[in-house]
């Protein structure tokens, strides 16, 4: 209960900054896959490599989109909790 007393409601104002750096980092972090992608085989004649680097850069680039599906999730659920505010 001592928590809970100290626990502070973020502000609609605080949740659009979080909502927007998400979408920040979430483009940065794309963005930077891509370039990754597209350097990771300069140089390289191994096969074996080659085949390794594009199976992480596939890993990495799955667990972003499945952490951007999860954020937009949380997301719809924060618009139809206003929405549903409105309504009432």
């Amino acid at each position: 209960s001592h928590i809970m007393s100290e626990y502070v409601r973020m502000t609609d104002t605080e949740r659009d900054q979080i909502d927007q750096d998400a979408k920040v980092f979430m483009r940065t972090c794309a963005d930077a896959i891509h370039q990754l992608r597209t350097e990771a085989h300069k140089g390289v004649q191994s096969a074996q490599v080659k085949e390794h680097r594009t199976a992480v850069l596939d890993f990495i680039e799955d667990y972003l989109k499945r952490v951007c599906k999860l954020y937009s999730e949380q997301r719809a659920i924060r618009v139809k909790r206003v929405i549903d505010k409105k309504r009432l």
